[in-house]
Parts: C-alpha cells; sequence; structure tokens
C-alpha cells in the first residue's frame, strides 16, 4: 500500500539525518496518513479513505465527501477517489431520474 494522500497527494520526503560530527545518513519523512470514513448522504453508506490530517480537514472544510469529490476536477483525483465519485455521480442519476 503506498503512502500517498488521496486527496492532497502529499508523499514520503528524503533527507539526510546530520550528526554533530556532520555524518549524514539517509532518511525519510513519512505524511501523517490515517484512515477516516466520512458518510456519504448519496451513496447512504460510509466511505473509507486513507487520507492525511490535512486532507481530512480539506474534505469536511468542503461540505463532506461527496460535496468535496463533485466538486473537485478528476484529474486531481487519486484512483480511488475516482472510483467513489464515479459511484455517487450514478447514485446521483438514479435519484434524479
Amino acid at each position: 500500500m503506498s503512502r500517498v494522500c488521496s486527496v492532497s497527494g502529499k508523499k514520503p520526503h528524503f533527507g539526510n539525518n546530520v550528526s554533530h560530527a556532520n555524518n549524514k545518513t539517509r532518511r525519510r519523512w513519512q505524511p501523517n496518513l490515517q484512515v477516516c470514513s466520512f458518510p456519504s448522504e448519496i451513496l447512504g453508506k460510509a466511505v473509507s479513505m486513507r487520507l492525511t490530517a490535512n486532507g481530512i480537514r480539506t474534505v469536511e472544510h468542503n461540505g463532506g465527501i461527496d460535496a468535496w469529490l463533485l466538486g473537485t476536477r478528476n484529474s486531481r483525483l487519486s484512483e480511488p477517489a475516482l472510483k467513489i465519485k464515479k459511484q455517487i455521480a450514478k447514485a446521483q442519476a438514479r435519484v434524479a431520474k
């Protein structure tokens, strides 16, 4: 499982630990990923995604998972988010008929 946020696209960063004696060893900084489930009003069930803390705030700020996914361009979404967006669009089309 990759360590990438589905909302913000944050990935691990790489760099060096530098000691007092100026020895350099490689290290990586991991994003703060959390498994979070959001209630989808359109689908009628909870949708689980792997997001950073910043990504969770972004989704909540935009009015929930349904509003955020429908208001975001497809080019900015990850594959799991695109699958959920397609499910929401299909469910919305069924309700509109």
